[in-house]
């Protein structure tokens, strides 16, 4: 997958290829949320056997675990596809290279901006413009960022 304008010549009947318009990535990132909330809902619901009251933390909760799983069901094809003409990873630290500068380039058209270790297995990948929260709603960057932040 590719979210590149395609050169020609291309063979559109390739089944390898495929094309993706990177506006129609960030509408379905933008729906996901709503829909994890209207799906929460729905089933609490059913649950309950009619229109009961919700309680918001367990919705929260609820939303929280359905878009990790949606995520990590995701990337884990993402990576299994890309990565699949690719000699098998040896350790953590290949993986890590692969996940930083070639899945995030194909996926966001940019690298990771800065990747810390504290040498005991724990990565934190930091990306100063990552497109699905250029599109949030908030009076100020910084505001965005403390509401992006799983509670």
């Amino acid at each position: 997958m590719s979210f590149e304008t395609p050169l020609p010549p291309y063979n559109a009947s390739d089944p390898h290829a495929t094309f993706l318009n990177s506006i129609c990535f960030d509408l379905l990132l933008i729906e996901m949320v709503p829909l994890a909330y209207r799906m929460a809902e729905q089933m609490a619901n059913a649950r309950s056997g009619g229109s009961a009251q919700v309680d918001e933390e367990e919705q929260r909760g609820a939303v929280f675990r359905r878009l990790d799983a949606l995520g990590y069901r995701v990337g884990q094809g993402l990576v299994e596809r890309f990565s699949r003409d690719r000699p098998r990873f040896t350790d953590t630290l290949d993986m890590i290279k692969f996940l930083c500068k070639d899945l995030w380039t194909l996926v966001f058209r940019k690298q990771i901006d800065n990747l810390k270790t504290n040498h005991r297995g724990v990565y934190v990948l930091t990306d100063n413009a990552f497109r699905p929260f250029a599109r949030m709603s908030m009076s100020s960057p910084s505001e965005a960022l403390a509401r992006a932040q799983p509670v």
